[in-house]
């Protein structure tokens, strides 16, 4: 039976729960999700799944990533809620490709992990998989794992086997509603020019499960912890000299009081540039370069600070709970104007902490 799969939060449990109803019947995964968005989530997501189904000794196949086919599929329907007629045409699209698979392996029968997931609906997947059967002449097995208490099991499994909890359902529209609904910044789709991997960014969290997989191949115990945080995102930042906008480097949680301002600088002290206005501070690479080296003003900005050096180069600077303007020039000037879009917000994020063999 082919399995199509959309999460290892849902694969898990739905697999073990096929294993013990079909003893008898070899598995194969289908890992086809391009309604997932942007690709480092998609790739996060089929990470937890090989390590899932690598467990549980599944055989898996990774389908196209044919994410603008995806689009083109839905376009119109990026208002609609929900279980709407977005989510139908979704539903159509990847269960015709896996049962097209499954055909294509020799396999009459397959199946969806969407099947247990508490926000999709399984009248709207049944009525999908029927006329892709009656198109195609495939079996869809139906099965209900979420009933009599099976979400409340799944939770459990999902914590045992330590995988990765997303929020949202991977669509772009979905978290666009979801986000707007919350009333928080959708920082899933902000990615910086650096290099940089910002706090609870999806490049952290694949840069965590990466290394919770190498750490289960050494065979080291560890532990994901969960820490709430103030985050912090530049939306929009520019300087300018004489109306001529001039290279800088604005540092995470620098927030004016109207997103602009007119400065002069007052007076530098150790290095440091002190404005009029907004309690704005300027410094120049040379300072910087105590904590890191970086042989221009734009090697800065396209590599970045690692945000922990960030936080300490705030510190030494303007001590702890800072949200003064930081920026850095090439020289600090007479005058100068500046612009800072930026949102910081109460966040949640992950951490892994190796266990003490001795403890």
């Amino acid at each position: 039976m082919l399995v199509h799969i959309c999460c290892s939060v849902d694969s898990h449990f739905f697999l073990e729960k096929l294993r013990e109803k079909y003893p008898d019947e070899k598995l194969v995964g289908f890992f086809y999700d391009p309604n997932i968005h942007p690709y480092s989530e998609y790739r996060l997501r089929y990470l937890d799944v090989m390590r899932s189904c690598k467990r549980l000794g599944i055989d898996l196949i990774e389908g196209e990533y044919d994410y603008e086919e995806w689009l083109n599929a839905v376009r119109g329907l990026e208002n609609e809620p929900e279980k709407g007629e977005r989510c139908r045409v979704c539903f159509d699209r990847r269960l015709e490709v896996a049962a097209k698979k499954a055909k294509e392996l020799g396999h009459k029968r397959y199946t969806t992990t969407l099947l247990v997931s508490p926000l999709k609906s399984q009248e709207q997947l049944k009525e999908s998989a029927n006329k892709v059967d009656n198109e195609l002449g495939t079996e869809f097995v139906f099965e209900d794992f979420r009933s009599f208490g099976g979400t409340q099991l799944q939770s459990r499994v999902t914590k045992e086997q330590k995988l990765y909890r997303q929020d949202y359902c991977g669509c772009l529209f979905g978290l666009s509603q979801q986000r707007a609904k919350q009333e928080v910044i959708m920082d899933e789709m902000l990615c910086p020019i650096t290099k940089q991997i910002l706090p609870a960014s999806i490049e952290e969290r694949l840069a965590l499960y990466t290394k919770r997989m190498e750490l289960e191949d050494g065979g080291l115990e560890y532990t994901i912890v969960r820490k709430r945080f103030l985050n912090y995102r530049l939306l929009r930042g520019f300087v300018s000299i004489d109306n001529e906008v001039v290279p800088s480097y604005i540092l995470s949680y620098s927030h004016l009081r109207r997103n602009f301002a007119k400065a002069r600088i007052e007076e530098i002290i150790d290095g440091v540039g002190y404005a009029n206005r907004d309690e704005i501070r300027v410094v120049t690479l040379e300072f910087i370069n105590r904590y890191q080296k970086f042989n221009s003003l734009k090697e800065l900005y396209f590599k970045g600070l690692d945000p922990e050096l960030e936080m300490q180069v705030r510190f030494d600077i303007d001590g702890a709970y800072s949200l003064s303007p930081i920026v850095v020039l090439d020289k600090i000037p007479d005058r100068f104007t500046i612009a800072i879009d930026a949102v910081s917000y109460k966040d949640v994020k992950e951490e892994l902490k190796i266990k003490d063999s001795n403890a």
